[in-house]
């Protein structure tokens, strides 16, 4: 064996490689955009989730699992904004279903707004089914079924739902929807926390946090299949 090929059956483990690399000015540089971003993102994500975005609507759609102090502004809305129907959604109770006289949180929803004032020919519940996974989804199908097999002939609704969850709603809803129904957005202002400074409670940074992670998902996945 001669010597060529000695030097070509030789196995390499390093070699020389030259890489770009930033220089102090550009550090600086990256580390204030990226400064920037995270600020404007800070500053813009609660009013992006808490979106409001009503339309001309003859029907109001209230989520049932929402405190009773938002069902009272949820009261005020539908007075004021003239509606024909308030509709409640909302899933099986996920406590004292067994002791309640009402099994969904669509009835518990109503029946609150009856004691609240609302005469009862304007109230609606429209209960779903149970569901382990996407309850806003399916509450939202059962709202078009029910809307479809009604005497109403609703073209277009409000969604009145509470703070940063909606976004995901509305996005939800709109998927379900679609084109026979147009949908508008209606953020309610939240009880646990000041929502212009969210930041300042544990509950209003676990509620940013966790919708923006639960939105992010309901973009992705494939509401279709």
């Amino acid at each position: 064996m001669t010597r060529g090929t000695i030097k070509k059956l030789q196995i390499r483990l390093f070699h020389r490689k030259e890489v770009w690399t930033l220089t102090i000015w550009g550090w600086g540089v990256t580390l204030f955009c990226l400064s920037f971003l995270a600020v404007f993102a800070f500053s813009n994500i609660y009013p992006f989730l808490a979106v409001n975005s009503p339309i001309a609507a003859d029907v109001l759609v209230v989520e049932g699992w929402m405190p009773d102090s938002v069902l009272e502004t949820a009261l005020a809305e539908f007075r004021r904004g003239q509606y024909r129907k308030l509709i409640a959604t909302g899933l099986p109770l996920r406590l004292g279903y067994h002791l309640s006289e009402y099994k969904s949180f669509a009835e518990l929803a109503a029946a609150t707004l009856i004691a609240l004032g609302l005469e009862k020919e304007y109230v609606v519940a429209v209960p779903a089914p149970n569901s382990l996974q996407n309850r806003t989804y399916t509450a939202a199908v059962a709202l078009k079924e029910w809307l479809l097999n009604s005497d109403l002939k609703v073209r277009a609704i409000n969604l009145y739902t509470l703070g940063p969850h909606t976004r995901r709603s509305w996005f939800i809803f709109k998927k379900v929807l679609a084109p026979e129904i147009s949908v508008g957005a209606i953020a309610a202002e939240p009880i646990d926390y000041n929502s212009q400074n969210w930041w300042k409670s544990s509950e209003g940074v676990r509620t940013v946090i966790f919708e923006t992670i639960a939105y992010i998902y309901a973009r992705l996945i494939n509401w279709k299949s």
